[in-house]
C-alpha cells in the first residue's frame, strides 16, 4: 500500500512537471488554435508577446501558420509588467500620435534587452533618473486604452526595431549627451535615438 502511494505521489508530481513546463524549458502557457485571418503578427498583439519568442517556442524558422494548428504562447511578462509599462507610456507619451507610444514602450524593452540597463520592466522603469513620470509620480496614474494596446503591439515587436533606447523631447531638454546619440526615429515631439 505505502510503494502504490509514492508511485502514485510520483506520478502525480510528474505529471504537475510536465503540465507547467514545456518542452523547450519554458513555462507553458495558454495555446492558441490558429483561425482563418491570424497570422503571428495578430497573435502577438492579442497575447502582448513578441512574434520572434513566439516563433522560437513553436520552433518555426518562417512566419507560416495553418489554420487549425495549435501554437504555444510564451509567458514572458507578467500581467504587472505590462501594466506597469502602459502607466509608463501613458504618462510619457499623452497626446503624441499612438506611434510615439509604441516606440516608448520599445525603448524600455529595448533596454530590458542590453546590457547597459536592468534585466526586468520594473527595474528599467524605476532605474534611478530615468523617467520623469517617476520622480513625479504621474506613472501612479492609469493606463488609457491606447496605451495598453501600444505596450501589447510593442511587446510583440520585440527584437525587430533599429534599437532605440532613449527617447527625449528636443523642446525640453538641452542633454548634450542624449542629444549626441545617434537619431532612429521621430515620432511627433520625441526623438528616438541609440
Amino acid at each position: 500500500m505505502k510503494l502504490k502511494k509514492v508511485i502514485l505521489s510520483s506520478v502525480l508530481a510528474l505529471g504537475t512537471f510536465t503540465f507547467f513546463f514545456a518542452p523547450n524549458g519554458n513555462a507553458a502557457g495558454p495555446s492558441h488554435v490558429v483561425q482563418r485571418g491570424d497570422t503571428l503578427w495578430k497573435i502577438g498583439i492579442k497575447y502582448g508577446v513578441s512574434v520572434n519568442e513566439l516563433k522560437r517556442v513553436n520552433q518555426k524558422t518562417s512566419d507560416i501558420i495553418y489554420v487549425g494548428e495549435t501554437l504555444n504562447i510564451p509567458q514572458n511578462v507578467t500581467a504587472y509588467e505590462k501594466d506597469l509599462l502602459a502607466r509608463l507610456v501613458e504618462a510619457e507619451a499623452k497626446g503624441e500620435p499612438y506611434a510615439g507610444k509604441v516606440a516608448v514602450a520599445v525603448v524600455v524593452l529595448n533596454r530590458v534587452d542590453s546590457h547597459l540597463f536592468p534585466n526586468s520592466i520594473r527595474d528599467v522603469i524605476y532605474q534611478k533618473n530615468q523617467f520623469t513620470p517617476v520622480k513625479n509620480g504621474a506613472i501612479n496614474q492609469p493606463a488609457s486604452y491606447e496605451s495598453k494596446k501600444a505596450v501589447d503591439e510593442a511587446l510583440a515587436f520585440r527584437g525587430q526595431g533599429s534599437g532605440s533606447l532613449y527617447f527625449y523631447n528636443p523642446v525640453k531638454t538641452s542633454n548634450t549627451w542624449l542629444r549626441a546619440k545617434t537619431v532612429t526615429v521621430k515620432i511627433g515631439n520625441h526623438v528616438f535615438a541609440k
